[in-house]
């Protein structure tokens, strides 16, 4: 029986095998779908089996129906995957009836499954030496990533963008098999920028003569930050924050301040750092400096010493390194650090760190509430400290200057280009990725003569001796778990160019100065959390030195779908895109009640009745009432004074929670080994 046809725009002809698939469109929607027979006649092809498609069966059709819904069409159009045999066929066929079809491109897969999709040069996705549309090539893409495993959003979108970019999922494909194609991995390009500031002359500057001399020596100008600092009263004693990029030298303000006020009698320095690794390095680098001046320079980490160094805490030295930890362990058990002329704070975003930054917060406070009692005492002229606080990485750089009481020098220069790479692969696959790169890096020079090198960011110390073990070229794992020596060592062969890369944890984040060209992340998990945007911008900071290095280049390599601890709620492909794309976190704090009263505890120790002085000047907002009442409860203090389980809780750094559960684990006669399982359990919950 025949059946009435409707009125088509579209009469769309695809072959499939001996057969043709006819797709009849009206208003951008499908009104029909079958298949089409030809049998040959003496008059030429003409139709012979007709069927319609009923979802996954088909009806027969008179064969004349053919004929008028191609007469109904508005035009008649032939995929270009058809045959030349078969264009021919269906040309002659329609012939037959007068009717003409054009021959267009068209997508195989939609073709295939009854869709008709014409695509151009502008749309068209190339693979496997043929072309598909957008959505065919979505489609393949997302079903190659269900084999590689679970891609969040974030990734696949990446992963979709750069496929209807270049036009070829074949590329795609390779770059989720570990291939660097440097077209498809860039992310971006971070430009350098230069502002445009005179520079002082160093033969202009009021030194000391044997630092003036010295300064002289090394630069005829200073750098644009420091000649911001200078003219806005670095050497008048002026407070400040200074905030600049990773290499602009904003290091070397803070030393020109301090050392001129030690060399003039003014007081010590004390230049303060979170880490050891970094404390060790500055402190030799001062001692090689400025001992040719006539300086004392100490170290001070922990309760007194470097382990391996050798090196004695000495309280009476004219500079001081130290740790924040360090220096303030000396307050809290109530060293005498003599005068101190200058303070020097490097990375002080550490301030909003949840773990430490309450630790730093009360550390400053205490420190000048030492400067100030010291002034208050001192009959020789001594009057306190001047403050110099460092950060390449600050979201409210004039809410923190305001709330420290330091004038803001704010210096966005970037000397050169940093190029910005991301790519996907899993943890044996980074290892053969990142083999390639430290190769490829290494194996260039810049137009100044230098090898690329690379710093390889892990999360763990495990981790950073499996990647140099894996590294073709020499390399050395270098994090706080190696001795002393051994990290001098390593820092040397990478100043020589020994080395092509060191791989290690959070050790280098904070500046310890390796002249890398490259940094690769190898994951962005620092331990058992992801890095904050502060961290990364940090981190990625050290990739290209003007003296050095043309650029510098950071490859991400994030493994999808991963997360490296039970506590994480992100996985790495939807950190790393947070990372790339985030603005500077504020320098914010908000204690909890344990932060609070550790503090308040230490600010007790060192102010006794003035802890609440020292409480009310520090960053985060403490409720001085409340913490001493706990403090009261659990026989931490007596009035104000420190009991002697009070002075052992501040003088380890424990919690309340940490100082109970010890208590708890004594109290039930456990050993020490199993205190500290318990305590590490405990951390493990967290």
């Amino acid at each position: 029986m025949s059946q009435q046809v409707p009125q088509v725009g579209t009469l769309f002809l695809h072959e499939t095998g001996d057969s043709y698939r006819v797709v009849a469109r009206k208003n951008g929607s499908r009104v029909f779908q079958g298949t089409l027979d030809p049998k040959q006649t003496s008059a030429g092809p003409r139709p012979g089996r007709f069927r319609a498609k009923r979802g996954s069966s088909e009806e027969p059709r008179d064969p004349t129906e053919f004929v008028d819904l191609a007469r109904n069409a508005s035009r008649i159009r032939i995929s270009q995957q058809t045959s030349n045999d078969g264009r021919e066929e269906l040309r002659e066929l329609l012939d037959g009836y007068q009717l003409e079809a054009q021959v267009v491109r068209t997508c195989r897969y939609c073709a295939n499954d009854g869709r008709y999709s014409p695509i151009t040069d502008e749309t068209a996705i190339k693979t496997d030496r043929e072309h598909i549309c957008p959505d065919c090539a979505v489609e393949e893409l997302e079903r190659e990533l269900s084999y590689k495993g679970q891609f969040t959003g974030s990734a696949q979108d990446r992963l979709e963008d750069l496929l209807l970019e270049v036009q070829d999922l074949d590329r795609i494909v390779d770059l989720l098999s570990g291939e660097l194609d440097p077209d498809l991995t860039k992310f971006d390009v971070i430009s350098a920028t230069v502002d445009d500031v005179d520079p002082v002359k160093t033969a202009d500057l009021d030194l000391h003569p044997r630092l003036k001399e010295m300064t002289e020596s090394r630069f005829e100008n200073l750098l644009p930050v420091q000649s911001l600092s200078v003219r806005n009263g670095l050497l008048d004693g002026e407070d400040q924050l200074v905030v600049s990029a990773t290499a602009t030298g904003k290091t070397l303000v803070g030393e020109i301040a301090g050392i001129d006020r030690a060399l003039k009698g003014k007081g010590k320095m004390l230049f303060l750092v979170p880490l050891v690794a970094l404390a060790n390095q500055k402190h030799e680098d001062f001692k090689e400096r400025y001992g040719e001046l006539g300086l004392d320079v100490t170290i001070r980490v922990g309760a007194s010493r470097i382990a391996d160094s050798g090196s004695q805490f000495d309280p009476n030295a004219d500079v001081i390194v130290g740790t924040y930890e360090g220096i303030d362990h000396a307050l809290r058990t109530g060293k005498n650090l003599g005068d101190i002329g200058s303070v020097v704070i490097d990375e002080v975003h550490t301030l909003k760190e949840e773990e430490r930054g309450h630790r730093l917060d009360g550390l400053i406070s205490r420190l000048k509430y030492y400067c100030e009692k010291r002034a208050e005492t001192q009959s020789g002229g001594y009057d306190g400290a001047q403050w110099i606080y460092l950060s390449a990485t600050v979201g409210n750089p004039e809410w923190l200057a305001g709330r420290l009481g330091a004038r803001l020098i704010e210096f966005e220069e970037r000397p050169i280009p940093i190029e910005r790479h991301v790519t996907f692969a899993d943890e044996q696959e980074k290892l053969r990725l990142e083999d390639r790169l430290v190769k490829r890096a290494f194996d260039q020079k810049s137009s100044k003569g230098y090898r690329g090198q690379t710093i390889i960011f892990t999360n763990s110390r495990r981790r950073c001796h499996t990647i140099s073990r894996k590294l073709q070229y020499d390399s050395a794992p270098y994090h706080a778990g190696l001795d002393y020596k051994k990290r001098k060592k390593v820092e040397k062969q990478f100043l020589d160019q020994d080395l092509s890369a060191v791989v290690t944890t959070a050790a280098l984040a904070a500046g310890v100065d390796f002249p890398a060209s490259q940094v690769i992340f190898d994951t962005l998990a620092m331990g058992i959390e992801w890095l904050s945007v502060q961290e990364f911008s940090q981190m990625l900071g050290r990739a290209g030195r003007p003296d050095y290095h043309d650029r510098g280049t950071v490859y991400m390599l994030i493994e999808p779908d991963v997360t490296y601890h039970n506590s994480m709620e992100m996985t790495e492909d939807e950190v790393a895109f947070k990372l790339l794309k985030g603005e500077m976190e504020d320098v914010r704090n908000v204690y909890d009640q344990d932060a609070a009263v550790e503090e308040t505890l230490a600010n007790v120790t060192v102010g006794g009745k003035s802890a609440k002085r020292l409480n009310d000047r520090m960053l985060g907002e403490i409720d001085t009432t409340r913490s001493i009442g706990k403090l009261l409860e659990w026989e931490f203090i007596d009035g104000l004074e420190p009991t002697p389980l009070g002075r052992v809780v501040t003088r380890h750094f424990l919690s309340p929670d940490d100082a109970f559960r010890l208590l708890d684990g004594i109290r039930e006669g456990l050993t020490p080994y199993e205190i500290v399982a318990e305590q590490e359990l405990a951390d493990e919950e967290m």
